[in-house]
């Protein structure tokens, strides 16, 4: 069963979420870029026995909101968390993100590292910060131009074509960064994204620490044929921490979500010990 959803309110913004399941355990849900809430909800019926599974909206998503003229900032974040957390009643909590939600994820582990019990990372953005995406969110010059093709999109597509014809970039993140570019409100909602969220990363030494002192498993989980996160990338963390799982999927990026549910099947509905 899945509520209608609640709201924090932080200022003039909104953080919607969803609850679902009935299980002992908390699980606090992070989407990724250009979805909602309800992403997750082919993990209810495996695992609500075992979690109760909070899903959220992203600022900029859903019937979430930002509307300060700001970056958000880790401890904003930390304090609409805090806010969620006495609201629902909860002291300890397991925490997933996929993509842009894996940066949130991560951002939430080391806000309140003594009570996540668990992380998983579904092809997390933030391990690895791509080129395009320093350019894009921090030097201001770059991000004018940035804003500048989101009113005036001509621009942007003549570099896509470009980079096509050259061979610079790979065919399937232009595909991935076509779809998520290919309206206007899909355009705003990048440039809100990358530029609102640009405070909100982790450093891997940092992070790991916090992991490994507090004991936390982390399962990471990404796809084979995944051209927008690389598996590849993910040793930058996974080998910095002592209790940690890897699977690789036969999935791409956007598959992640609904394939992981046979892991979550196998790891905590079953006796199955799964090798990674």
């Amino acid at each position: 069963m899945i509520d209608s959803g609640k709201t924090i309110k932080y200022k003039n913004s909104r953080l919607h979420y969803v609850t679902s399941g009935s299980g002992p355990t908390p699980l606090l849900l992070f989407h990724g870029f250009g979805q909602h809430a309800g992403i997750f909800h082919d993990w209810t019926p495996t695992l609500s026995e075992t979690f109760t599974l909070y899903s959220f909206d992203l600022f900029f998503h859903g019937k979430s909101s930002w509307q300060e003229n700001d970056p958000l900032e880790k401890s904003e974040w930390k304090h609409i968390m805090d806010v969620f957390l006495k609201q629902e009643g909860l002291k300890e909590f397991a925490v997933a993100g996929f993509s842009l939600g894996g940066k949130f994820a991560m951002v939430t582990l080391e806000c309140f590292p003594e009570r996540v019990k668990q992380l998983f990372l579904l092809a997390p953005d933030g391990i690895k910060t791509s080129l395009w995406y320093s350019l894009a969110t921090y030097p201001v010059a770059t991000r004018s131009l940035f804003n500048s093709m989101i009113k005036k999109p001509a621009r942007f597509f003549w570099l896509i074509k470009m980079a096509r014809k050259l061979n610079l970039v790979d065919k399937g993140i232009i595909r991935f960064v076509e779809n998520q570019m290919n309206t206007e409100e899909k355009r705003e909602q990048v440039y809100n994204s990358w530029v609102f969220f640009r405070h909100m990363k982790v450093e891997l030494d940092a992070l790991s620490y916090l992991i490994n002192k507090q004991g936390i498993p982390v399962t990471m989980i990404v796809g084979k044929f995944d051209k927008v996160i690389v598996a590849e990338n993910m040793k930058l963390l996974l080998d910095k921490l002592v209790n940690k799982e890897l699977f690789i999927l036969e999935a791409g990026h956007n598959d992640l979500i609904r394939n992981s549910v046979e892991i979550m099947k196998i790891k905590y509905l079953s006796n199955t010990v799964l090798s990674p």
